[in-house]
């Protein structure tokens, strides 16, 4: 196994971080080819997407052709926004791209595949984005990398989650601990968002974008994004938990965010339209 794993360690430097991207000298655990087999070992990779800056992974909606465009789930602050992220309201539909990703297959092979457009993305609610890819599902199951499924209904209190991450080769378990009505980080207001329990998730910069699967099956019931890390109080990488009443609180975590909320866009082939009745996705 270990004449194939391929470790891509990529530190990048920003006028400020936030959101789980890479930092330099970012801690965490040594990342040993030893410590990366053992994941390979614990966690499923397949279908999960290496990124320059964060992670992601091929996903489907239920009913997806084999013969459509594959799907990249990742976050809206990885899609690498000329000049920083994404503005609180800003949304980005069917806009053209090309960029490069790599995506690990069921004998935990790195294949190149190239997104061709942003379907959608924002900061504003949620901070998710999918990407079209060139590719087909077909096109990636010749590869051996069958897509993880996109579950269409809300997840449960208690839920067992793996979060994978292919930036950093490496996996975390723990369970959802609770839900959070807005979660405030800099500039930015996220939505009943995913709050992890306090042992097991500890994600670390270049998490972003990974998938949240419920442990034991190949179905993602969120996407991984943010954590507060140094006790401060809804600012960047230091988010807090507000409620209904508007009261804060800071508590020492790692969220993600809801995806279920795609299947209320989507058209009878699987495309996202932000006028189809019931979307509310933000526009």
């Amino acid at each position: 196994m270990k004449n194939f794993l391929f470790l891509s360690i990529i530190f990048m430097s920003f006028n400020s971080f936030a959101f789980e991207i890479p930092k330099p000298f970012a801690k965490s655990i040594p990342l040993t080819s030893d410590y990366v087999e053992s994941n390979y070992l614990q966690y499923d990779f397949e279908a999960i997407v290496k990124l320059s800056n964060c992670s992601g992974a091929v996903i489907r909606f239920s009913g997806q052709p084999d013969t459509s465009k594959a799907y990249v789930l990742t976050n809206g602050h990885c899609i690498q926004k000329p000049g920083g992220y994404l503005s609180p309201g800003e949304v980005w539909s069917n806009k053209t791209v090309s960029r490069s990703m790599r995506v690990f297959d069921a004998k935990m092979k790195l294949h190149y595949v190239t997104a061709t457009s942003i379907v959608y993305a924002t900061m504003t609610n949620t901070d998710s984005a999918i990407y079209e890819l060139k590719e087909t599902y077909r096109d990636l199951m010749d590869l051996g990398i069958d897509a993880y499924l996109l579950i269409e209904s809300r997840p449960l209190l208690n839920t067992n989650i793996d979060i994978v991450s292919g930036y950093w080769d490496r996996g975390y378990r723990c369970h959802i601990d609770g839900f959070v009505h807005e979660l405030l980080e800099g500039d930015w207001t996220f939505t009943d968002s995913i709050r992890y329990s306090d042992f097991g998730c500890e994600t670390i910069g270049g998490t972003s974008g990974s998938p949240i699967i419920e442990t034991g099956t190949r179905n993602v019931i969120g996407i991984n994004n943010t954590g507060n890390k140094d006790g401060g109080r809804c600012t960047l990488n230091n988010p807090c938990e507000s409620d209904i009443d508007g009261n804060i609180t800071v508590m020492l975590r790692s969220y993600g965010q809801q995806t279920f909320h795609f299947y209320n866009c989507l058209t009878p082939d699987f495309k996202i339209d932000l006028t189809v009745s019931g979307c509310n996705l933000p526009k």
